[in-house]
């Protein structure tokens, strides 16, 4: 179903959650992130100049902070469109309960549907070809998924399906953290977006990245030790001390004001 022409003085999108929402790893000139939903708003505000615009993901949060952080906001707002994606900060913690994550996340999902926005959610990705440390999780992202399917159909939401998005398989498109994506792989991602709201877009995500040799084994165990020193043991320390690495920021965009400059891809 196509996102369609507004039928009033403009719309308004807001979009909650963690660092995937900001944005992480595709950046402005100015440093700050862009990310794949202020590429969606830019396309949107093409074809709709008053859409109003709100993002208030925070990095590094888990489902119950967005929820009661940023869930109460949306509400206030009324929107018209909501992404709604949480749980990759809790997945990734030893001691989350699957099923218990899904219960949370299908009540916040009811919350949000309530509102009458259409509801944007989105799978985990498909972790197969990643490190072997994020590798071991594939299983759990796998089952929240499921059960994120089967909430989001109860709530009549629609399913960005980002495991199943091939080109998001190739390291290429993530960044140094392999946590979050390129500027590349947040681009593929907004044209997946577009597409589940019926929106014409001149670039197609499926498109292959270009043919590239594999880096040699001894180059890729430096590669893989650097990783590990700069970011996995930086995490686990922070994690023991109790720190997020959301502590201290605010939303980029805590209101829903429209779009200057929108940009068509």
């Amino acid at each position: 179903m196509r996102w369609g022409a507004s039928v009033g003085d403009g719309r308004t999108f807001v979009a909650i959650g963690d660092s995937f929402v900001e944005g992480l790893d595709d950046w402005r000139p100015d440093g700050t992130p862009r990310g794949w939903a202020d590429r969606v708003a830019e396309r949107l505000a093409v074809d709709e100049p008053g859409l109003r615009y709100a993002n208030l993901a925070v990095r590094g949060k888990v489902l119950d902070q967005i929820v009661d952080d940023q869930l109460p906001v949306a509400e206030r707002l009324r929107p018209d469109l909501v992404a709604f994606c949480a749980g990759g900060n809790d997945i990734i913690r030893v001691s989350c309960d699957t099923d218990d994550l899904a219960r949370r996340f299908d009540a916040a999902l009811g919350r949000i549907t309530a509102t009458g926005a259409r509801v944007l959610v989105f799978t985990g990705f498909d972790l197969g070809r990643m490190h072997p440390v994020i590798r071991r999780l594939r299983g759990r992202v796998a089952c929240y998924n499921e059960l994120m399917r089967a909430s989001a159909e109860r709530h009549g939401s629609t399913v960005v399906d980002l495991w199943g998005m091939a080109p998001l398989a190739d390291p290429r498109v993530w960044g140094t953290d392999r946590l979050h994506l390129t500027a590349d792989g947040h681009r593929r991602v907004a044209l997946r977006v577009l597409e589940c709201l019926g929106e014409p877009v001149a670039d197609d995500w499926r498109e292959p990245l270009p043919e590239a040799a594999p880096a040699p084994w001894r180059a890729r165990q430096i590669d893989d030790l650097r990783w590990m020193r700069e970011w996995v043991l930086p995490y686990v320390r922070n994690r023991v001390r109790g720190r997020q690495t959301g502590d201290g920021f605010l939303p980029k965009r805590p209101e829903p004001l429209p779009l200057e400059q929108p940009l068509r891809n």
